[in-house]
């Protein structure tokens, strides 16, 4: 996905090594190294998606409490038994995973999901997918109605080289401002009352880390620009650096304002549910309280290798290369979750892209190629054959 954005920034490059760029503001990396940095006005929205989180347990407590109460007042909504659900990057391949949601809805076996975790493409879909069924025909438009224009505008060679991404992202910010409203986060709000979490992955591309950030405790915080960051961290997520602009976030730290450069989520990990220093099996037993649970895995992509010839150039083959070390992170990704799953008894469920469909997408967002694919996901997603129980090839 992507590869035609990607040897352009690739022909950027060549560029950008002669030349001098940057924005003349206060960095975080001239804070203390163990400065604690926040979003100003916020606590307690976001952490280090690779590091241990010590206070999972009393998290889990809250949200177990709150989960308690919200089950008593509405019994459809799961306590012995907790899904989760992971949304991956991809690109335009993001139809695929808003064809299996509304599959599955269509099957009536979609559960309410009591965390939903997005990167990239699987932020901007994550929050419909986090309010449930409701939101099926927002979902659909977004992934079989929109193109290149709907989502970025390229700029003009000077501009792009000398700037800091070769397209502007415009296009998508304002396509996020139409569907992520006032209304929409204020629901998503009332979720965080009943323990639900929905979490968005960005990359803080100055640490090299991925952040982890509780978009239903943005929502909840009752800040009065919880609407303009929770728009900013998800256009953050679908951030491709170099191709897209990266956000700047202001953040924080020792008494100081700094900002922070974050980019699409994809950079670091391609899914996610929590980090392999923590143990789900752990926090039953400090809380007491043992409970079944189901991680199912949209990946917006294909496993299976596919054979292109590629030309004997620099930018072809650094794009070629590009996209094959993001499958393979896919497929890395996958057996990472995986194994947490075996440690933890937790139900493994993995969907992707079927080997057998062969359609290629014209440019990034063809509109013919994304309502091809989301129709083979909504054709999926109504069977139980949709989800595999191992990752790709495990058996061998």
């Amino acid at each position: 996905m992507f590869t035609k954005s990607i040897k352009t920034l690739f022909a950027a490059a060549l560029v950008l090594s002669l030349a001098a760029c940057g924005t003349n503001v206060p960095r975080l990396d001239d804070a203390p190294v163990n400065a604690y940095a926040t979003p100003v006005g916020y606590k307690g929205i976001r952490y280090w998606g690779d590091a241990e989180l010590k206070k999972l347990n009393e998290a889990s407590a809250e949200r177990l409490a709150q989960l308690k109460v919200a089950h008593k007042a509405d019994p459809s909504i799961p306590l012995d038994h907790a899904y989760y659900l992971a949304i991956s990057g991809g690109g335009g391949d993001g139809a695929y995973g808003a064809g299996i949601l509304n599959g599955w809805t269509r099957a009536g076996t979609r559960p309410k999901f009591e965390v939903v975790t997005g990167i990239s493409t699987g932020a901007l879909s994550a929050p419909y997918a986090f309010l449930g069924s409701a939101y099926d025909d927002e979902l659909k438009q977004i992934y079989t109605t929109i193109d290149d224009k709907d989502v970025m505008k390229k700029k003009g060679p000077i501009s792009g080289v000398f700037g800091s991404s070769m397209t502007d992202n415009s296009p998508l910010k304002a396509l996020v401002a139409k569907y992520v409203t006032q209304d929409l986060i204020d629901k998503i709000a009332i979720e965080h009352g009943k323990g639900r979490r929905l979490l968005v992955g960005t990359t803080n591309l100055d640490a090299q880390r991925p952040v982890v950030w509780d978009m239903t405790a943005i929502a909840a915080s009752g800040n009065p620009d919880r609407l303009a960051l929770f728009r900013s961290v998800l256009v953050a997520s679908a951030a491709i650096p170099g191709v897209f602009p990266p956000q700047l976030i202001k953040v924080t730290a020792d008494g100081k304002v700094y900002e922070e450069l974050h980019v699409d989520g994809g950079t670091t990990t391609q899914a996610f549910l929590v980090s392999a220093q923590n143990s789900l099996k752990e926090v039953d037993k400090a809380l007491n309280f043992p409970r079944k649970r189901s991680l199912y895995i949209i990946m917006n992509g294909s496993f299976a290798p596919q054979a292109e010839k590629t030309e004997t150039k620099t930018l072809a083959i650094a794009a070629r290369s590009i996209s094959t070390l993001i499958k393979n992170q896919s497929i890395g990704d996958a057996y990472r979750m995986y194994a947490q799953c075996q440690k933890d008894g937790v139900a493994f469920n993995l969907t992707s892209i079927p080997n057998d469909f062969t359609m290629k997408s014209k440019s990034e967002f063809d509109n013919a190629y994304m309502r091809a694919l989301y129709e083979r996901g909504y054709q999926a997603g109504q069977t139980p054959a949709a989800w595999d129980k191992e990752p790709p090839d495990y058996d061998r």
